[in-house]
């Protein structure tokens, strides 16, 4: 049995995107991270659309190839091909957007670590999973990549895969351009010409530009191009066409372009021409592989390539199967696709990374609450912070589904601490108790201070608020989460809002649900939301279908503790748990208050303190866990 749809191999690289449009690429003050390279794209991309994808590459020893290797296993690609390279450094791609024709780009693949691809990389018990392994051009440009490649080639037909070629042509890939021509799309080249026709015969889909059909069938003719390529090969040819689509031919090649099969094209602003060619490829490969007529692999084709060149990078602009559908049901509204905010919202919260499916938080983010405890400092906050976090690992072990609340005023370290180790991470920006909502001074006026954030941090902000409130005090608090929400989508970071409206008025079973609803009604898409225990089924009820039928992809609910004990938060876990949107808890005072007043007194150490609260807080998680296969086996469903 296959266990996989496609294997991808070739060029892997860090793509470092100038943040600013319409200038030189000499000008450029900031670059976006993402990763890049053709078959780095397209294996992102078929995953994306839901294709079981594997990419076959070298990436080098040092961050750049541990962030290609973490990024794809987060976007669901097998990386068991994806080899350390310990001498060669990942390559790096230096991009820029111009205007709608110029788009400068430098590739530092000086020795890199995806052109020391070789034969012994090739693993044919690895190739014989595949339903298909798809190559591309550049590492036909090189004998000890092309060895590797013919090998990939071989092994799949040998074990009944399909093969599919991308062109992807890069004339200063081939060393027929200086490092300054990046963005050069042809150069004749009877050599290159040369070799790429010897290898044309192994394919069953070969896919290129105009341009890209130059260069293999050694004419600018394009109906001359192509008869060249199908008298050495049998392929189908998939002949991109810009703003015309594309057009396929199974068989003899017609007189005209016009008369290959074809899908419709998108009236779209062209924003972003590079990376397009590989969307537009793993939209081809899901329609391929799904057995989907030409036509209709076309439209899925055409439709990710519009998704490419009307965003900002490569990867992340590539759609999730659930965003693809949607678009090809409702056509475009704006030609401007990252300005359409409906389509916007499916992509970002549709391509999350992540199984946050069962959130277990320790919320150590208080401030006040630490400031007036007695005998504390600023120090010994921090301290007892880091304590917190030592409690947290201790309790998680590695495993998934735990998380932290912590703040940066004072608990800097042991937020910094936090990163890398695999626990969600959730920081809170809202001054302690502000009411009309005001925010640390560290995010700024202009909430400019995110852009400091690592991305893996989640944005919380709490807002005492209640549907009773007078108009001027709802327009301040809606202003201030309004301006916080396009800024976290601005930075890439996910939004947690927590509202308490029993601090402010009385509630019933439709309060929050009716707060939840303004919010939504006023562009604001959540995330996660963190709610205080609710007091009844109705009101559990009513919230979750209010979250649901404003954002089926969010991630979910949590629930918070204010400060209750043990038995009355089993009480409200149970009561929650029975709502599959609710996640789990962010639960803080219940597991650290007491012991931290023995420790700021000097009352306990160090290692009595972690010991307690990591005790509270996996006793605290195993009163979540069993509320939750409470409500599942009382739902029938297995745990």
């Amino acid at each position: 049995m296959k266990t996989l749809d496609v294997i991808t191999i070739g060029r892997s690289s860090v793509d470092l995107y100038g943040a600013q449009v319409g200038g030189r690429l000499e000008d450029m003050g900031s670059f976006q991270k993402y990763i890049g390279g053709s078959p780095t794209n397209m294996a992102a991309g078929t995953a994306r659309l839901g294709l079981r994808s594997a990419l076959i590459t070298r990436v080098g020893d040092e961050h750049m190839g541990r962030f290609i290797r973490e990024e794809l296993a987060r976007e669901g690609v097998d990386v068991r091909g994806v080899r350390t390279d310990p001498e060669r450094l990942t390559a790096l791609v230096l991009l820029g957007i111009r205007d709608e024709k110029q788009f400068p780009l430098i590739f530092y693949r000086e020795n890199c670590a995806d052109m020391a691809l070789c034969e012994d990389d090739i693993d044919e018990d690895f190739i014989a999973e595949a339903r298909a392994v798809v190559a591309t051009g550049t590492h036909l440009s090189h004998p000890r990549t092309e060895a590797a490649v013919l090998k990939a080639l071989t092994l799949a037909r040998k074990h009944g895969a399909q093969t599919a070629l991308d062109i992807d042509y890069r004339p200063n890939l081939w060393g027929l351009a200086g490092h300054g021509a990046g963005e050069e799309r042809f150069i004749e080249s009877a050599k290159v010409t040369a070799k790429l026709q010897a290898a044309l015969h192994l394919f069953d889909l070969i896919v290129g530009t105009e341009e890209e059909f130059h260069i293999a069938g050694g004419t600018t003719d394009t109906i001359a191009a192509l008869r060249a390529v199908r008298a050495v090969s049998k392929a189908t040819l998939v002949c991109k066409r810009g703003p015309m689509g594309a057009a396929a031919f199974t068989g003899e090649i017609p007189g005209t372009l016009d008369e290959g099969q074809s899908g419709p094209g998108f009236p779209i602003e062209v924003f972003n021409v590079l990376g397009a060619g590989d969307g537009f490829m793993s939209g081809l490969l899901k329609g391929w592989l799904t057995g989907q007529d030409w036509p209709t692999a076309l439209t899925y084709a055409n439709a990710c390539g519009a998704f490419a060149v009307s965003r900002h990078g490569c990867t992340p602009s590539y759609p999730s199967w659930e965003e693809l559908q949607f678009f090809l049901r409702r056509g475009v509204r704006t030609p401007a696709l990252r300005k359409d905010a409906e389509l916007e919202q499916i992509h970002w919260s549709t391509n999350r990374h992540g199984d946050w499916s069962t959130m277990r938080v320790f919320a150590f983010d208080h401030r006040i609450q630490l400031e007036e405890a007695p005998g504390a400092t600023p120090e010994k906050i921090a301290r007892f912070k880091e304590l917190c976090l030592d409690a947290t690992i201790e309790v998680a072990q590695g495993r998934p589904g735990y998380g932290l609340l912590c703040d940066s005023r004072l608990g800097r370290s042991a937020l910094y601490r936090a990163s890398g180790r695999g626990l969600w991470i959730g920081r809170p920006v809202e001054w302690p108790t502000s009411r009309p909502l005001t925010l640390e001074p560290e995010i700024g006026p202009d909430y400019g201070g995110l852009s400091e954030w690592p991305l893996e941090h989640v944005v919380k902000v709490l807002c005492f608020c209640h549907p009773d409130d007078d108009a001027a005090m709802r327009a301040s608090q809606e202003d201030v989460i309004t301006r916080l929400f396009a800024a976290c989508r601005r930075n890439r970071l996910e939004f947690l809002l927590e509202i308490i409206p029993s601090k402010v008025g009385p509630v019933d079973d439709g309060t929050v649900a009716t707060l939840i609803q303004r919010f939504y009604d006023i562009g604001i898409f959540p995330d996660w939301w963190k709610l205080e225990p609710m007091q009844s089924d109705a009101a559990w009820a009513a919230t979750c279908a209010a979250v649901e039928r404003n954002d089926p992809h969010t991630r979910g609910i949590v629930v918070l503790g204010l400060g209750q004990g043990e038995a009355e938060l089993e009480s409200s876990f149970r009561l929650a748990a029975r709502h599959p949107l609710v996640k789990g808890f962010a639960v803080g005072r219940t597991i650290h208050a007491d012991c931290g007043a023995d420790w700021m007194q000097g009352r306990i150490g160090d290692a009595e303190a972690v010991a307690r609260m990591a005790a509270n807080y996996r006793r605290l998680c195993g009163v979540w866990d069993a509320a939750r296969a409470e409500a599942r086996h009382a739902r029938g469903e297995a745990a």
